[in-house]
């Protein structure tokens, strides 16, 4: 409760910030007041336009991350058990991770144009060095005495797999998620900006195009509640899979 309490008064003096600086320029097109934002946010949640897009952002998110844990943990597994592979792959991961977002921005919309592809393809890229160079960095910190007995006692392969290996990485993928998940949803909504044909990003590029800057605020408001609402309910799952795994 004490530290609910601080989070409130945190945001308390943030909208007081925030009116403050809206009644100093006095102009809703560069700063609009909370209230107006706040109303205006109130009028869009009950547009079903508005509630489609931020599904239409939200999903494109959660498939993102999906792909980075499909494809990055076992490449990350991969190549954590083969020091030689991963040597040999560790260049290209690092120009991968190095390429700037506007890089990919402008080789999809050469490639496909506007669609809900491209800010898939780019937050997976963004996201994956990230995964598979932490995976690697679990697979280091293995237990090898366990891994010798698993071997001595000859532990079938299964559970070696899932106690050992699994159980050892259970807090780097959980790492993997929290750093990935709100670096997913500011990949998603810049791609939909300049890319995409669908979701919040795309509404707040058509705010802006009608200078609409109280309409930019509120869909900004709301990506930044689902963006906190996705990680309560993946952090959820992902604690109850740490639990699983990890006992206390």
């Amino acid at each position: 409760m004490k530290g609910l309490g601080r989070s409130l008064v945190g945001i308390i003096i943030f909208i007081l910030l925030w009116q403050a600086v809206a009644m100093i320029l006095d102009r809703s097109i560069i700063v609009p007041s909370p209230l107006e934002t706040f109303s205006l946010f109130g009028q869009l949640l009950a547009q079903p336009t508005t509630l489609l897009a931020g599904l239409q952002t939200a999903w494109k998110v959660v498939l993102a991350l999906l792909l980075v844990l499909i494809l990055g943990l076992p490449a990350g597994l991969l190549l954590g058990l083969f020091q030689p592979l991963y040597d040999m792959s560790r260049p290209l991961i690092m120009v991968i991770q190095a390429v700037p977002v506007i890089s990919w921005l402008s080789l999809v919309l050469f490639t496909w144009g506007r669609n809900w592809q491209g800010p898939v393809l780019i937050a997976f890229l963004s996201i994956l060095p990230v995964a598979i160079l932490t995976t690697v960095s679990g697979v280091g910190n293995l237990d090898k005495k366990l891994l010798e007995m698993s071997r001595l006692y000859r532990v079938p392969g299964q559970k070696v797999l899932r106690d050992i290996y699994l159980g050892s990485l259970v807090p780097f993928i959980v790492a993997i998620i929290d750093v990935s998940l709100g670096q997913a949803w500011k990949v998603i909504l810049v791609a939909e900006y300049l890319c995409g044909d669908s979701g919040l990003g795309m509404k707040i590029f058509d705010a802006r195009s009608f200078v609409d800057t109280p309409s930019v605020y509120a869909f900004t408001l709301l990506a930044v509640l689902l963006g906190i609402a996705t990680e309560r309910l993946i952090k959820m799952g992902t604690r109850r899979i740490y639990k699983k795994w990890v006992p206390a």
